[in-house]
């Protein structure tokens, strides 16, 4: 399928990409941050234990006898998470993960000794683990910031679509659809898929407000798969994307524009929809 774009049209379309997409919402989900300090937060009040003891492996031995469980959650107070499976050298000179540190008590003194921990509890620098721990997990979810931009734009699409009685669903893997097999061995997840009398339309949405090398292989790849997806002339690849992110990708963006038919921003996205529902 030949594009419809051109030049001018691409031009047009860069300059009204927008800064951002973030409301005052969008810094931190503390719903999250408050359920991930729930999962640890029996576990940091008998740490609080050892917050001012003099005799510090003394302490450690004594809530060891207790619950050695309850050294599990160390690895959160110095900002790491499980799932991630840190790896540090030990005295020895061996890879461990850290989490090896609390299968026993001689390892959990070695563990809160080394990294700082030790001098933090005894001098009272942290008052209340829980609230210590809450503020960790704050600065962790700054992370999720550029997912939580992709997210924030399907919201809005989606949004878009449900006041405009356009009927959609989101998170499709492309193995629903057995003529995608055009695609080879890679399997798509599209964010939409919006069927009418016409065509299945197969959505991809995004948003960046910042750039990076994401950016050129993002377009690269709808570079790729649009025009296999065009070729079948039951669907019809779609991508809504937006952010002055792209300004940093300008080239390989225009390189996509001209390719792909359907390509469209927030302030364009009126255009597929009022295209959809005319087929409805």
């Amino acid at each position: 399928m030949t594009s419809n774009n051109n030049n001018n049209g691409f031009e047009t379309f860069l300059s009204q990409l927008k800064e951002t997409n973030a409301t005052l919402d969008f810094f931190c989900d503390f719903n999250k941050i408050e359920k991930n300090v729930q999962k640890v937060e029996f576990n940091l009040n008998k740490l609080n234990y050892l917050i001012g003891k003099d005799n510090m492996e003394e302490a450690i031995r004594f809530v060891w006898e207790q619950d050695p469980s309850a050294f599990s959650v160390l690895d959160i107070i110095i900002a790491v998470r499980k799932k991630d499976k840190k790896k540090v050298i030990d005295d020895k000179g061996n890879v461990t993960l850290i989490e090896n540190y609390f299968d026993s008590v001689d390892s959990v003194i070695t563990f809160i000794k080394e990294t700082g921990l030790k001098e933090v509890f005894q001098s009272r620098q942290i008052k209340n683990l829980v609230d210590y721990v809450f503020g960790v997990e704050v600065g962790l979810d700054t992370n999720a910031r550029k997912n939580r931009s992709g997210e924030l734009m399907a919201d809005r699409i989606g949004d878009i679509f449900d006041l405009n009685g356009i009927p959609y669903t989101r998170e499709v893997n492309s193995t629903v659809f057995p003529r995608l097999k055009i695609l080879g061995k890679d399997k798509k997840r599209f964010d939409f898929v919006v069927t009418t009398r016409a065509k299945t339309y197969l959505m991809e949405v995004n948003f960046y407000s910042g750039g990076g090398s994401k950016l050129n292989e993002v377009a690269r790849s709808y570079s790729d798969i649009g025009p296999k997806i065009n070729s079948l002339p039951e669907f019809e690849f779609v991508w809504v994307t937006d952010g002055q992110g792209w300004f940093s990708a300008k080239n390989k963006l225009e390189e996509a524009y001209s390719i792909i038919p359907n390509i469209y921003n927030l302030t364009t996205i009126n255009d597929f929809v009022n295209k959809v529902k005319s087929e409805l």
